[in-house]
């Protein structure tokens, strides 16, 4: 239950990038083989991209520092300056990435509005551009987020993701997947990672959320386009040297740390019902498909940052702000249900307080 030391939070659901390495975790990154990973002669890292291409059904991948950088060398490769990407208007990369799909791909976004971040092949249709000679808008690549963070973690069914995939296809664009959270998509849906690949020209999962790392992201796709991937690491200096010591982590992770994402859902599933029955919040209990709980401030007591600082000053549980009214709850690895069961606890003595 406790996920940090000192002054900080007894209960931690400001994010799951805020889980730490357990202890078995710790001695693979203490014992890991290395190498030189730039030279591609890192054993360890060698072994995690391997492990990845295999489990999302790819030729290949590459292990990078962050899951922004999956996303930005995905675009860097598919997309050429002044060419758009399609994404739906509350994508990662249009909120959080600083600019990344413009700023390192010289790219231009067109957006659609989807249901809870998820859109189908109609409303993808809706928004490809009908050729108009050489000062038309090129189209060169479709973006996908799944799970989708802004939509409350909600899960891409996979005949939605083909159905968008062959719309794409059939007017010649890529897709590709951020899959932060894929593989919390897929223990909630049962559906195997490499079938989400296969519909994907690229896609790749995140180490340092569900599963548990304290960093990484490994990008996967063809040998074509991993190897060009390599060059925009390179550009964008991800680059790194003897990186099995954290690659080590996510080769634990992956075998150990996939199937307990179930736990982390029913966990978000149980703060939800918690919260529902607390006057003055509201929460669409229905939505929680994974482990990520948005909920809403109805009285005029709180907003999202006044309630969010007092349950980490009186109660030192920390729940983000999503909103002026909205907030954010999301379990991982290092919450119990008996965090969850504290965190209720603090919520109900803020909320009977005001």
């Amino acid at each position: 239950m406790m996920t940090n030391e000192g002054n900080g939070p007894a209960v931690d659901l400001y994010s799951d990038t805020v889980s730490r390495p357990t202890a078995a975790m710790r001695q693979a990154m203490a014992e890991a083989e290395v190498g030189n990973e730039q030279a591609m002669e890192d054993p360890t890292v060698n072994l995690l991209c391997e492990k990845v291409a295999a489990l999302l059904g790819k030729e290949a991948a590459i292990f990078l520092p962050s899951g922004t950088m999956c996303n930005e060398i995905a675009y860097r490769v598919w997309v050429d300056r002044g060419e758009e990407i399609i994404l739906e208007e509350s994508a990662h990369a249009l909120h959080f990435e600083a600019g990344g799909p413009a700023a390192l791909a010289g790219a231009m976004v067109r957006t659609l509005k989807g249901k809870r971040g998820i859109f189908d092949a109609a409303g993808l249709e809706t928004v490809i551009r009908v050729p108009r000679g050489h000062h038309g808008q090129r189209q060169k690549l479709v973006n996908i987020e799944n799970t989708a963070n802004l939509g409350g973690g909600a899960v891409w069914p996979l005949a939605t993701v083909s159905g968008v995939a062959e719309c794409a296809r059939s007017h010649g664009l890529k897709v590709h997947m951020d899959g932060a959270r894929l593989l919390n998509a897929v223990v909630a849906s049962g559906t195997p990672a490499s079938s989400y690949g296969a519909l994907c020209d690229s896609l790749w999962i995140d180490l340092s959320k569900g599963l548990g790392c304290p960093v990484g992201g490994v990008l996967a796709g063809s040998a074509e386009f991993i190897e060009r991937s390599w060059l925009f690491k390179h550009q964008f200096g991800g680059a790194m040297r003897q990186a099995g010591i954290i690659a080590a982590a996510g080769v634990h992770a992956l075998d150990h740390h996939i199937d307990r994402l179930a736990e982390d859902h029913a966990n978000a599933r149980y703060l939800a019902e918690g919260i529902a029955s607390i006057p003055g919040l509201t929460v669409a209990v229905d939505e929680i498909e994974t482990n990520m709980v948005y909920f809403d401030i109805e009285t005029p007591a709180f907003d999202a940052a006044g309630l969010s600082e007092r349950l980490m000053r009186e109660h030192k549980v920390r729940i983000g702000p999503m909103g002026p009214r909205r907030m954010r709850a999301v379990t991982h690895i290092d919450v119990t249900r008996s965090g969850i069961e504290l965190a209720l606890t603090a919520l109900k003595a803020v909320m009977g307080a005001a």
